[in-house]
């Protein structure tokens, strides 16, 4: 009988292999199905194919490029949401404390504002099931209350004032994630945005925000781009558009399998009058370099920070016939003047990103000299002709050292224990009512609300029941920034994340080196390389 088995096993892979040579498929290609064939059909003991093929996909892509990935079908939905710029639930902004979900709040326009849901409410049950002081992460509340558009899902809610629990029947929407962190006039004509990501709808959120600031005097523009480790192109190419004039190159694409494929801008950019300045760190990626990229490449507008992280390859999606899916590089990218920016890898996968980690110990981050480029990665910006540099990210016009002069062990540990942020979140919660009375606006609770010391001795203890020993040499080090960070959170939690980053940017050094350099015409045409001294 097994002999018969075999024998038609042998017969099937032959005629398999025939159709795939039809395909015009390789031998190769042929060998790893045969190989899982033979394992799941006489392998002497029971195997899990599943997790062989996976382990096999993720090893065969690790050998490419540092970029090309595996996604398990469990993980497809997620990712696929942090892109395209929505997903499917009630609509609330929540946080786990001590074990009970407080909505920070709802979100505007969402099913759950418009049952009126309040920041500060707690969830008891969800479907009735018991929610609060069950350990449930944040991983189950998401599944609990997402769900297709539609649906409906029965919370219920605990109000401070209110004598009894509250019952909603939410029917859920589709839920806009916004990747335009902040928007807001950071001088009397300067404007400021800083965008977390690219997405589907990136370019929309940047264009309203545009809109919003020019109505409020706006003439330049900072863009924050740091920390921004990029998504899809296309969004970065439409932000470009509107600083570019018309038909100018922004990027261009080229592979072995993919011919070249130019991305140029129309001739109504709305902001091609403004001087700009872009800010990037080591941790802006992919498309936040195309967009610095075109930006520096065409000497407009003054890219300001320390070197990129330096991705200039392009993945596109190809899904698996059980939901997976493999995102596989196809091309690289190509600035204007005709830089990659692609971080070398020919050294294996950990080497890559160990170049990276190395920044923070070869002195890069604090000194620009430390950075040493060759000649053979030299370019040259289309307009004025400035020496830029390729393999590895972008080199900003204006160098900013990394700030560790607040950085103390104490400080990290209070981060990383979530000390801080779950103090604050308690303390926002326990005063809401108190802090809105006496602070009607975010001007009036900008220009008064400080984090007094009964405060700080209170964080001081929360810590110690962390774990976290309070050492006051390094307290003193981090004072200035704990407390900057404790108002913004506290800002955060009263109104969102924008007021947030308008408490946290205060005194930061990059932003104020751009409005230094964007209020000065002479200084910002001379880093451009306009006028005498251009070149």
């Amino acid at each position: 009988m097994v002999k018969k088995v075999f024998i038609f096993f042998v017969l099937l892979v032959i005629m398999v292999w025939e159709g795939l040579r039809a395909q015009g498929l390789t031998q190769e290609t042929f060998k790893i199905g045969k190989t899982l064939a033979l394992l799941e059909a006489i392998y002497v003991d029971s195997v899990n194919i599943s997790a062989i093929t996976e382990d096999m996909i993720t090893g065969a892509l690790r050998n490419l490029d540092p970029h090309s990935v595996y996604i398990p079908a469990k993980d497809v939905q997620e990712e696929n949401e942090q892109l395209q710029g929505n997903f499917e639930g009630i609509g609330i902004q929540f946080n786990l404390l001590n074990d009970t979900i407080i909505i920070i709040s709802p979100i505007p326009g969402g099913p759950s504002e418009r049952l009126g849901i309040q920041a500060g409410d707690r969830i008891v049950t969800i479907a009735g099931e018991k929610v609060t002081g069950t350990g449930i992460t944040t991983t189950g509340v998401q599944k609990r209350l997402r769900g297709p558009k539609g649906t409906k899902v029965e919370v219920t809610i605990f109000r401070k004032g209110e004598k009894e629990l509250l019952d909603f029947t939410i029917t859920r929407d589709k839920i806009p994630v916004n990747t335009l962190d902040a928007a807001y006039m950071v001088s009397d004509n300067i404007g400021y945005i800083k965008l977390s990501r690219f997405a589907e709808q990136t370019a929309r959120e940047f264009s309203e925000a545009v809109e919003r600031l020019r109505a409020s005097r706006m003439e330049h523009l900072v863009i924050d781009l740091r920390g921004n480790s990029g998504g899809y192109m296309v969004p970065a190419v439409q932000i470009a558009d509107e600083l570019l004039s018309g038909d100018e190159l922004i990027v261009y694409l080229e592979g072995l399998h993919t011919s070249r494929q130019e991305y140029k801008s129309a001739p109504s950019g709305a902001l091609t009058r403004a001087r700009v300045a872009v800010l990037i760190d080591e941790g802006s990626a992919s498309a936040s370099e195309i967009l610095a990229g075109a930006v520096q490449d065409w000497d407009r507008g003054v890219v300001i920070g320390r070197r990129s992280f330096g991705k200039g390859l392009v993945q596109n999606g190809f899904g698996l016939p059980d939901g997976s899916e493999i995102r596989l590089t196809i091309a690289r990218y190509y600035t204007p003047s005709g830089r990659s920016i692609q971080t070398p890898y020919n050294e294996g996968f950990d080497k890559y990103f160990q170049t990276y980690y190395m920044r923070y110990f070869n002195g890069e981050l604090i000194h620009p000299d430390s950075l040493n480029l060759p000649d053979s990665l030299r370019a040259f910006t289309v307009k004025n002709r400035r020496q830029v540099y390729g393999g590895g990210g972008i080199t900003p016009d204006l160098f900013i050292p990394i700030d560790t002069t607040y950085y103390s062990d104490y400080y990290r540990d209070l981060i990383r224990t979530s000390t801080l942020t779950n103090f604050m979140l308690a303390y926002t919660d326990l005063n809401r009512r108190q802090l809105l009375r006496r602070y009607r606006t975010f001007n009036d609770f900008s220009s008064g609300f400080e984090i007094d010391n009964g405060t700080i001795e209170e964080l001081r203890a929360a810590g110690e029941k962390n774990g976290v020993k309070f050492d006051q040499a390094q307290f003193d080090v981090s004072a200035s920034e704990i407390r900057r960070v404790m108002k913004a959170l506290v800002a955060r939690d009263l109104w969102d994340v924008n007021e947030y980053f308008m408490v946290v940017n205060q005194d930061d050094y990059a932003i104020l080196r751009a409005l230094e350099v964007l209020n000065d015409p002479e200084l910002y045409d001379r880093l451009l390389g306009y006028g005498k001294e251009a070149g």
